[in-house]
C-alpha cells in the first residue's frame, strides 16, 4: 500500500463519516436512517396489495416499481427522496422489486437511500403488474405518486419537477 495513502485512508474515512453528502448522494439521509435502524424485512406484494395500498395506504406516498438490473431506477428514486426532503414533509418512499423475491430483495436497498419501505412481486408478475396498470408495459422505472387527496400521477422514468410539485404541494 502507498504510504500517502494508508497515511490520509483515517482522515478519508473521518471525513466520509463527517460529511457522508460529500461523499454520495443521499449520504446523510442514508446515515440517518442506517442509526436508527435499517429496514430488515421485505413485504410480499401481490395482485391484491395495491388495491390496499389505494384504499388504506399512506398519503401522499410514492411507490417505485423496479428491477434488480435497473440502471436508472436508483436516479428516480433519488429525485424523489431529493424533493421530499426539501419539503420537509415525511412521506413514505417504497421500493417494489419485481424480480427478486422475499428477502434476497434486502440485497437491493443499498440502492435506495430514504427507502421506508421495500417489497418484493409475490406470485405471478403479468397479474401482479396489471393490478396495478393495466397499460403499464413492464419498462422501469414505473412510478407512482400518490397524492394527499388520493390522485395519482403514473410515470414511466423519471418524475418531472412539475410532477412533484403537484404531487407534495
Amino acid at each position: 500500500m502507498n504510504w500517502s495513502f494508508s497515511f490520509l485512508r483515517p482522515a478519508l474515512l473521518a471525513a466520509a463519516l463527517m460529511f457522508p453528502g460529500l461523499y454520495m448522494p443521499n449520504g446523510s439521509l442514508a446515515l440517518a436512517q442506517h442509526a436508527r435502524g435499517a429496514i430488515t424485512t421485505v413485504a410480499d406484494f401481490d395482485a391484491g396489495t395495491w388495491t390496499q395500498l389505494l384504499r388504506s395506504g399512506p398519503r401522499p406516498a410514492a411507490y417505485v416499481f423496479t428491477n434488480s438490473f435497473c440502471a436508472t431506477c436508483p436516479e428516480a428514486f433519488d429525485a424523489l427522496q431529493k424533493s421530499v426532503v426539501a419539503s420537509g414533509k415525511a412521506v413514505p418512499l417504497a421500493a417494489i422489486l419485481m424480480d427478486v423475491q422475499g428477502e434476497r430483495a434486502l440485497a437491493h436497498a443499498h440502492h435506495y437511500a430514504g427507502v421506508t419501505k421495500i417489497y418484493a412481486f409475490d406470485g405471478f408478475e403479468p397479474a401482479i403488474r396489471q393490478a396495478v396498470d393495466p397499460q403499464w408495459r413492464n419498462i422501469t422505472p414505473y412510478v407512482v405518486l400518490v397524492a394527499r387527496n388520493g390522485k395519482l400521477q403514473r410515470v414511466t422514468g423519471q418524475p418531472t419537477a412539475a410532477q412533484l410539485k403537484a404531487w407534495l404541494g
